[in-house]
């Protein structure tokens, strides 16, 4: 993925965060999804027939507050040009607290088309098909087993899905007295077979829900002879039996093994985006446990090598959300800057306190951090990625290393 396409879909994500947490009061928030097709004078049509609709709405704070929407919506539309993808329009009274309401309007222009064209008013923005066009859909079965246990899942996009865990009444290989070695041994293959087909069954309820569209193949893992037994004896359904993708050493069977399947199939998943990012990761820990020097990690120690130039790889967290915002001291005894995090939908407001003479600070400049960083990189020919959280090296940047890493060109020493 690009940059510039990766930090658009940063912003995507970011603005679809912001619309999910605003609220109404009643049915007063407007969504409105225009396809490119559509012509504007019916959808100019369509709102002042709900204008005139919203006429008999009993509440008159709720009859104000839709046809003020409605209205501001239609003053937009007389100037507005469809891009290729559509727009969608995001319109109403939002509660800001306090018991007041704040009229606000975003506009959002999709990274993909829009099919179908929608007017919905509800206490919250519907924001399901953007949604869906942040989902990565391509899909992967995960089987991991051997003669005791089984465990199956889905692999969507960079996210690992646990969906069954099977255990077997295999009997061990040391047999009960009363029993001949040929009598234990066919019983025991009759339980390995129906163990197999158990987990066949299940596997292929799992695997044949997903859309045939999305599913990529399956990854089967576990010891040997286990998962070679299992393959040769087609224990799937026939439409899947086509769609295995290889057999991978695991030692795992339970639901950790799905992960430690993903990982040995890393070869044969090197073109998705999981895999690409792994090895981003996995990079980065290298030189940081190397005494190379090109690992640098937090926003400041990152900020001063982009500054000189020294970075090659910046990597940010698709979780991160901050801040730089620039504080003013009202008595001019103080101005400096401060980073903080925040969560979408948090009021603004910086309770700062001047360190000269303790006064209240103003904040003069607000700047979001993975825009200042993104375009500082730029600046320095620095290539820019977008780590999802999704797993475990993902995790381990946003939590454990503020979201922003990276790997220089060279020891600064900074």
């Amino acid at each position: 993925m690009s940059e510039q396409s990766a930090h658009s879909k940063y912003e995507f994500k970011k603005k679809l965060e912001e619309l999910r947490v605003k609220k109404g009061r009643g049915t007063e928030l407007i969504s409105l999804y225009i396809p490119p097709t559509k012509q504007i004078s019916d959808v100019t049509s369509q709102l002042k027939g709900e204008h005139g609709q919203a006429a008999n709405i009993k509440s008159k704070v709720t009859r104000d507050n839709v046809q003020g929407a409605l209205e501001s919506l239609l003053s937009r539309l007389r100037y507005v040009e469809v891009p290729e993808n559509g727009i969608v329009f995001f319109t109403g009274a939002v509660d800001i607290g306090a018991n007041k309401t704040s009229m606000e309007t975003t506009i959002v222009e999709p990274p993909q088309p829009i099919v179908t064209y929608r007017y919905h008013c509800d206490s919250s923005f519907f924001l399901e098909p953007l949604e869906e066009m942040l989902r990565d859909a391509k899909t992967y079965g995960l089987l991991v087993l051997d003669r005791r246990e089984a465990a199956i899942g889905l692999l969507v996009g960079k996210h690992i899905e646990h969906f069954r865990t099977l255990t077997s009444t295999v009997p061990g290989k040391q047999r009960k007295g009363g029993q001949s070695a040929h009598r234990f041994q066919q019983l025991r293959l009759i339980a390995i077979h129906e163990f197999y087909k158990r987990i066949g069954d299940a596997a292929s309820e799992v695997f044949m829900a997903v859309d045939h569209k999305d599913f990529q193949g399956v990854l089967i893992g576990g010891p040997s002879p286990t998962k070679e037994e299992f393959e040769s004896g087609e224990f799937l359904h026939h439409e899947l039996l086509k769609k295995q993708l290889g057999l991978f050493d695991v030692a795992y069977t339970d639901e950790s093994g799905l992960s430690e399947l993903v990982n040995a199939a890393s070869e044969r998943l090197s073109d998705i985006d999981l895999m690409v990012e792994k090895k981003l990761m996995q990079r980065f820990f290298v030189e940081l446990v190397s005494d190379s020097g090109k690992a640098a990690y937090g926003e400041t120690q990152v900020r001063s090598n982009l500054d000189i130039g020294a970075v090659e790889i910046l990597m940010i967290s698709e979780g991160l959300r901050a801040e730089r915002l620039t504080l003013k001291c009202p008595n001019g005894d103080y101005e400096g800057k401060v980073t903080r995090n925040f969560k979408p939908g948090e009021q603004d407001g910086y309770g700062g306190l001047c360190p000269v003479c303790g006064s209240n600070v103003e904040v003069i400049e607000k700047v979001d951090i993975v825009d200042e960083l993104s375009e500082l990189a730029d600046q320095m020919a620095t290539e820019v990625e977008f780590i999802s959280a999704d797993f475990d090296e993902g995790s381990q940047l946003l939590n454990a290393f503020g979201g922003i890493v990276a790997i220089l060109r060279f020891n600064t020493g900074v």
